[in-house]
């Protein structure tokens, strides 16, 4: 079965950057939409950034131009480059794959991403 394991979270200051990597397993990785989503503490699960097959992206608009997704079919990986961090990004991160063919959901189980002095 499909496995989805983040990494690259933790603690950064206001301004600064980070990047997560999600590393699919025992997956056909090139033919999953993956994308990011974040959960703020109290607050509704929100989609970030997703990115095709084919390297289309999409993002929210409280990210755009701060935040990069990207993927590695080689690595079977998709990252989620930050930049100009900002409190507010403090949240869960998730990573997603929706396989195109079967139209089955992968989750991860989240990484803490937390933005402060």
């Amino acid at each position: 079965q499909v496995l989805l394991v983040e990494s690259g979270g933790g603690l950064v200051q206001p301004g600064g950057s980070l990047r997560l990597s999600c590393a699919a397993t025992g997956s056909i990785f090139s033919r999953y939409v993956m994308g990011w989503y974040r959960q703020p503490p109290g607050k509704p699960r929100e989609l970030v950034a997703r990115i095709t097959p084919g390297s289309s992206t999409n993002y929210a608009d409280s990210v755009k131009g701060r935040f990069t997704v990207s993927r590695d079919h080689a690595k079977y990986t998709v990252y989620l480059q930050m930049t100009s961090l900002r409190p507010e990004d403090t949240a869960v991160y998730y990573c997603n794959g929706e396989d195109v063919i079967t139209r089955q959901d992968y989750w991860g189980q989240g990484i803490q991403v937390t933005v402060s002095s």
